[in-house]
């Protein structure tokens, strides 16, 4: 089978832009609250705890539909607004941006489950997420999108959504993602699931929560970036903290609150059961590998872009980011994006 595949030169990639990508002026949006039927069951045979799902729509009414979501941390705020300061991909989402809110009108949503149900972790796949996304269309009365992009685990939601809803569907944009999830990548998710437990059990949770954030950030990132970033040299004694030590124990108290270990346990689990049939997926599709991509090598993008019926375009780019790449090369993402959106009318 004949695609476009290609690999983009290492040397702009390798710092994100010096000047970030143009966020432009506040977007009005609004909230698209849905009831979650009765009757809705996950695969696992669950019951949600919560009873409403919730998108946010951003940018030009009655404009083409594109659906956009991120890692298990990102929702529905995707883009700066007067009331929740700046979004977490703003660089992308924004008025004359690569994903043009002057052009476009954006969805995107929170994920299930809610951090406010309790304790209790649910088991739920890509595609149930990609189900409770069929709600909201059905509310907004819209129900083709004309492009999904999808990075990280909304990648996996947007394979799952085009495999159980072709008709919905005009394009795929999937950035860090492929078909499965790599075993190695769940061995890293499952430690951080039973220090979560670990923590819980000590009634520690919000410790638990910081530990796994700073173990998340070592597969997030690539060994090239922390040699470059922190010294080596040794602390006075044994016991003292390392410079990428303080850098990870921030980052972890930076995330402390920002979560619960029940919605994380549910959405790391579910990123482990993500599997879905490329065959079946008939979408056009632009997929996006970075090669310094651990979680996500690049070997299994490539393999779905081989089994994909409708592949588009497979670019493969180096980045000092890893897997963080698609939060972190603006420049080579707004390219991609671009070239992928410019026919939508």
């Amino acid at each position: 089978m004949a695609f476009d595949t290609q690999t983009l030169s290492a040397e702009p990639l390798c710092r994100p832009s010096a000047r970030p990508a143009r966020i432009g002026r506040d977007v009005k949006a609004v909230d698209v609250v849905v009831d979650i039927p009765a009757d809705f069951r996950l695969a696992s045979g669950e019951r949600l705890g919560q009873r409403q799902v919730v998108g946010r729509l951003h940018g030009k009414a009655g404009a083409p539909l594109v659906v956009v979501a991120g890692g298990i941390s990102a929702g529905r705020f995707v883009h700066r607004t007067e009331t929740n300061g700046l979004g977490w991909w703003s660089g992308a989402v924004s008025i004359r941006g690569p994903i043009d809110l002057s052009r476009f009108q954006v969805l995107a949503f929170d994920y299930a489950p809610e951090a406010e149900d309790g304790a209790q972790s649910v088991t739920i796949t890509s595609r149930d997420q990609a189900r409770l996304l069929g709600l909201i269309l059905d509310e907004i009365g819209d129900p083709t999108v004309a492009a999904f992009v999808g990075c990280s685990y909304g990648g996996m939601i947007a394979l799952a959504f085009a495999e159980l809803f072709p008709e919905r569907v005009e394009q795929l944009i999937v950035v860090s993602a492929a078909h499965r999830a790599h075993p190695q990548a769940t061995a890293w998710r499952g430690i951080q699931r039973r220090i979560l437990k670990l923590a819980e059990e000590a009634g520690r949770p919000e410790d638990g929560v910081a530990l796994a954030r700073e173990l998340a950030m070592t597969t997030y990132r690539t060994a090239e970036e922390f040699a470059e970033r922190f010294e080596t040299e040794a602390p006075t004694s044994a016991g003292q903290t390392y410079p990428v030590c303080e850098y990870l124990t921030a980052r972890g108290k930076a995330y402390r609150t920002h979560t619960t270990p029940s919605r994380w346990l549910s959405l790391s689990d579910s990123i482990d059961r993500h599997s879905v049939t490329p065959e079946a997926i008939r979408t056009p599709t632009t997929l996006v590998g970075f090669i310094s991509d651990r979680l996500v090598p690049i070997d299994d993008i490539r393999e779905l872009a081989a089994r994909l019926p409708a592949l588009f375009r497979l670019v493969e780019a180096p980045s000092l980011y890893g897997h963080d790449a698609f939060l972190k090369e603006d420049e080579v993402v707004a390219a991609i994006l671009r070239t992928a959106l410019k026919d939508i009318d």
